[in-house]
């Protein structure tokens, strides 16, 4: 008796409209984003400090490292970049923006090269190739092939790239409505210097919450440091992009 009445419920849904999981993810991949997931970088430095800082989000409660991170409909061409705090300036040599084509493929190949100076302690991170300075490039791209590994330039030989502190995050585009990107800052004052991290690297103290659902984070998601670089909450922030 429960077979049949089974078969009946299912045909009944079936009638009705009620999508299973593969026409849920059918419908989903169908209505996949459109435009452009333009990823503004913002460089700034502190000459007294030798200490980079930089921003890929607007800080949640510094707007003077303000970014222009948005999706649109078009194309982004220059990064749109706070003026600072008047001791950490722009760096425009050191700015960029990458126009990611949402319709381009399945999986945005978001890839993080740190690179670290041992001379001063000093670091700074890349999410997209700087506008002046390839030596600091990124393969940070829309594709239909997941990465594992980040591609990261071979710096300026004093900055060299640090594995330990990059990563690629492979996000699927198919996995829900938004793009939550989380980015978590870190200072150390023994070092009088800044790291920011929003792909999740090999060293895990420096965790963020960076991904693809299809609900809206409004709290940024960080991990703990490591005891000397701790997390500055008003440097860090988080930014819910629509998918769809």
């Amino acid at each position: 008796m429960g077979r049949p009445a089974l078969a009946l419920a299912v045909g009944v849904g079936a009638f009705l409209g009620t999508a299973g999981p593969a026409q849920a993810a059918q419908d989903r991949q169908e209505a996949a984003a459109s435009g452009y997931l333009n990823l503004h970088q913002c460089a700034y430095y502190a000459s007294s400090l030798d200490d980079h800082f930089n921003s890929f989000l607007t800080p949640s409660a510094d707007g003077r490292y303000s970014t222009g991170t948005k999706q649109s409909a078009t194309a982004d061409t220059t990064a749109a970049c706070g003026a600072g705090n008047g001791n950490h300036v722009p760096v425009p040599l050191l700015h960029g923006v990458k126009a990611l084509n949402l319709a381009a493929g399945r999986y945005l190949n978001l890839q993080q090269c740190d690179y670290y100076r041992s001379a001063s302690t000093d670091r700074f991170t890349t999410l997209v190739t700087p506008s002046g300075d390839g030596r600091y490039s990124t393969g940070t791209k829309i594709s239909n092939s997941p990465e594992t590994s980040p591609t990261c330039g071979p710096g300026n030989g004093s900055h060299v790239p640090n594995p330990g502190l990059s990563g690629v995050r492979a996000l699927d585009l198919n996995a829900g409505r938004h793009l939550n990107l989380h980015q978590c800052v870190y200072y150390s004052e023994r070092h009088k210097s800044h790291l920011t991290s929003v792909v999740t690297s090999p060293d895990t103290r420096y965790s963020t919450g960076t991904k693809v659902s299809d609900t809206v984070d409004t709290k940024p998601t960080c991990g703990p440091g490591n005891g000397d670089y701790v997390l500055i909450p008003i440097l860090s922030a988080v930014k819910s992009i629509p998918l769809r």
